[in-house]
């Protein structure tokens, strides 16, 4: 357990996620975006690119006049220009990103190791010179020599760099090697923090930023869902519960609110909240399996690793092909209808010939007219007036 580490949530929904292929954010729904995110308890949120101008620009500033307590980012390639437009926002932070890789610095660059350390440099200066945190941003850190990271990260330092935001930019890490890189850059220059920004291209993004907080990075980049570049980023929802659950440390972040801001962004995006999503999907508590619906009633911890109402949602008993006598007559008596087991057994069997003929599980008022035709019950108005 790892009670007493400071573990600042980086949130990056606003830039990173609305890269995601096809999202583009509204204004207003950037600004609303960025108010859950303060509601939340992120501790700071990279709210886009200001050097893009236009609406880009203007949304950037309104959010920075908030008067949130998140601080705010904005993002930077290694050119004064793109600092001086951050700063007449009004951020308070700057995330300066360049290429740390060979083969980046080979063809997307087409420059020199020197050239990289140069730009990163003088762009980390001038942003100190104006009083802002800076985060250098080692994109494609992870196939980076790991002795040049090094020096990269400690020229950065030297030129009065806050942190080193480390990028598996491609998502090529798995766990075991993100522990032992980001071990060795803490070991090398143990003097500036360390960002994770995972990936999620072989879905190991979560996995991945929780195994880098292990080896003693202390800041963690998240969108909301995961959105971001091609597969994805580490999900917000995943590393918070992550860091409760697997290394006991308590963000106190508000996640009752995890669903309702799930469904804001996945509505903003355009993008699908699916059922299955880890945390916030709406089947995360939905039981229909027999023996798990069983367990489930009986004690809620046989069968959830934790509770609904934690993350905004509520447990549910779904009626189908593989339920139970005991989740029928649960279900049953949400209605005010008590079923003796026998009744429950007698009812099985149509329940699931109706299930699999119809390929999903029964609506509650279908339940309701099927218990009518068995037992020869008169109903009126189905199971809203049991």
């Amino acid at each position: 357990m790892e009670q007493k580490r400071n573990i600042v949530i980086v949130d990056t929904t606003l830039r990173d996620g609305e890269q995601t292929a096809g999202v583009v954010f509204a204004n207003h729904e950037k600004v609303r975006i960025a108010k859950l995110l303060d509601e939340l308890g992120v501790h700071q949120i990279e709210a886009g690119i200001p050097v893009m101008g236009g609406d880009e620009e203007k949304v950037i500033r309104k959010i920075c006049g908030l008067g949130l307590k998140a601080s705010i980012m904005g993002w930077n390639r290694p050119v004064i220009k793109d600092i001086e437009t951050s700063l007449s926002c009004g951020v308070d932070a700057v995330a300066i990103s360049i290429s740390t890789s060979d083969i980046h610095i080979k063809h997307k660059l087409q420059t020199s190791r020197e050239w990289v350390l140069e730009q990163m440099v003088n762009a980390t200066r001038f942003a100190k010179q104006h009083g802002v945190y800076v985060s250098v941003n080692a994109e494609d850190a992870s196939r980076s020599d790991p002795e040049f990271l090094v020096q990269f990260a400690r020229a950065a330092k030297e030129a009065g760099a806050d942190r080193l935001r480390y990028c598996d930019t491609v998502g090529i890490l798995e766990p075991f090697t993100t522990f032992d890189y980001i071990k060795f850059v803490r070991e090398q220059v143990p003097d500036l923090e360390i960002e994770m920004h995972t990936h999620n291209d072989f879905g190991m993004a979560t996995a991945n930023a929780l195994a880098g907080i292990r080896a003693g990075a202390n800041y963690v980049g998240v969108t909301v869902l995961g959105l971001g570049e091609r597969a994805g980023n580490a999900a917000l929802e995943e590393v918070v519960m992550g860091l409760k659950y697997f290394l006991g440390i308590d963000l106190k972040i508000n996640t009752e609110m995890f669903r309702e801001v799930a469904e804001y962004v996945s509505r903003a995006s355009g993008r699908e909240l699916p059922a299955w999503k880890a945390i916030v999907g709406s089947n995360m508590f939905a039981h229909e399996s027999g023996i798990h619906a069983d367990g489930a009633l009986k004690h809620p911890g046989t069968y959830e690793a934790f509770a609904p109402e934690e993350v905004g949602l509520q447990r549910q008993i779904i009626i189908g092909k593989h339920s139970g006598a005991a989740a029928v007559r649960a279900k049953f008596a949400e209605y005010g209808i008590y079923l003796s087991r026998h009744q429950a057994q007698e009812l099985l069997p149509e329940i699931r010939a109706a299930a699999v003929s119809l390929k999903r599980s029964l609506f509650d008022k279908e339940l309701v007219y099927m218990y009518a035709d068995h037992f020869g019950k008169r109903i009126k108005h189905g199971p809203d007036h049991y």
